[in-house]
């Protein structure tokens, strides 16, 4: 108990004694040690590092998950070394809706099946993004975070204690140039016409005093340096590590552009499927409504069903004007014989016939002929 009272008296001491240096430098009344202009560099290059990886570190959160709510969900989890439970992502949430959407209205409706087919796309681009999130994660945003909460905290640990030290050894100095002042008003010559006999004894003795106090002071001094420039080169080559910091920093970005080229790729080639299986369904866009002046409900009883003909594809002719030419964007696979298959990049003729639904186009080349979707042409003057 003894032991422990006279440790924090020599604690609350220390921090007295570099509470008043503090103090005092603050108020221009005390010298400080400067660091070299190299050690102040490397101190602003750690700062400026660990500023703007913070900022990265935030805003990569926030383009992973958009959702505070859930970034603070799993935040929680991670302190208290939970896994988080496994959650859908929009895109998956939107394609299982779609489906269920699709056996309500109908499979094999036109809107049912494209919902399905829509509602599988997306579900795709939300396992794809599912991987890119974890992906991302664990190249990206972990050394980031591992850097923040552990090597920084590091530096900062050590920067601290070089800064006590450098309050001891101010201080230090401080008292050694006192002790000195001191020792030098001690040792001078007394007035021998006014000063008495005993006042002789009396400044040895305070001059004996003062060279003791000034010899202590100077083996303060010398600890207290040592112990700051032991700290200092600690501080220094841990300051020095930062290059390797934005060397693996550097590869984990490369790694994060490598997860985001991967994620848009699949999802380009995801849509790009879904527009030709889309183009490949039946014209989902007639609807199929009756006429006004149609006779409808018991007065049609009675009356003849009349068949209208059908024109074939290769009745139809080109008319003498209003063909023009397009330019094939993407690749098409001809659903039936009614259709013309494409290639991208290649230049056809189109036009359009009576009757014919806005989304599609009759298409020559050469003395090939059949339907194509307006979507896959880019139509050119």
């Amino acid at each position: 108990m003894d032991f422990n009272v006279k440790k924090l008296a020599s604690g609350a001491g220390l921090f007295f004694t570099r509470a008043v240096q503090f103090t005092e430098e603050k108020l221009g009344q005390a010298e400080k040690t400067e660091l070299d202009a190299h050690f102040e560099n490397l101190i602003s290059r750690a700062d400026c590092t660990k500023n703007w990886t913070e900022k990265i570190y935030r805003q990569t959160e926030v383009l992973l998950q958009p959702n505070p709510s859930s970034r603070i969900e799993e935040f929680l989890y991670e302190k208290l070394d939970r896994k988080a439970p496994a959650r859908d992502t929009n895109a998956e949430l939107l394609g299982q809706y779609m489906q269920e959407a699709a056996n309500e209205f109908g499979p094999n409706a036109p809107y049912g099946s494209t919902l399905i087919k829509v509602g599988e796309c997306e579900r795709r681009l939300g396992a794809a993004e599912r991987e890119f999130l974890q992906t991302s994660a664990i190249s990206f945003l972990t050394p980031l975070r591992n850097f923040l909460e552990g090597d920084w905290k590091t530096i900062s640990k050590e920067r601290r204690l070089l800064e006590n030290l450098r309050l001891d050894l101010d201080a230090s100095k401080a008292r050694l140039k006192k002790a000195k002042v001191a020792e030098a008003k001690a040792a001078m010559a007394p007035d021998f016409q006014e000063t008495r006999p005993r006042n002789y004894v009396l400044s040895a003795s305070a001059s004996a005093l003062w060279s003791e106090e000034v010899e202590k002071a100077e083996q303060e001094l010398r600890m207290a340096q040592t112990e700051f420039d032991r700290q200092a080169e600690v501080t220094r080559l841990l300051l020095e590590g930062i290059s390797s910091t934005h060397v693996n920093h550097l590869r984990c970005l490369h790694e994060f552009v490598e997860a985001q080229a991967t994620y848009y790729k699949q999802c380009h080639l995801h849509m790009q499927e879904l527009q030709k299986e889309l183009g490949r369904l039946p014209n989902a866009f007639t609807l199929n409504t009756t006429p006004s002046n149609a006779v409808t409900g018991p007065a049609a009883e009675g009356i003849d069903t009349v068949e209208t003909d059908t024109l074939t594809i290769e009745e139809v002719q080109a008319p003498a004007t209003g063909t023009r030419k397009a330019k094939v964007l993407y690749d098409y696979d001809a659903a039936d014989s009614s259709e013309l298959s494409l290639l991208a990049d290649e230049l056809i003729t189109v036009y359009t016939v009576p009757g014919m639904d806005s989304d599609w186009l009759i298409g020559e080349r050469g003395n090939q002929k059949g339907k194509v979707p307006v979507t896959y042409l880019e139509l050119l003057s």
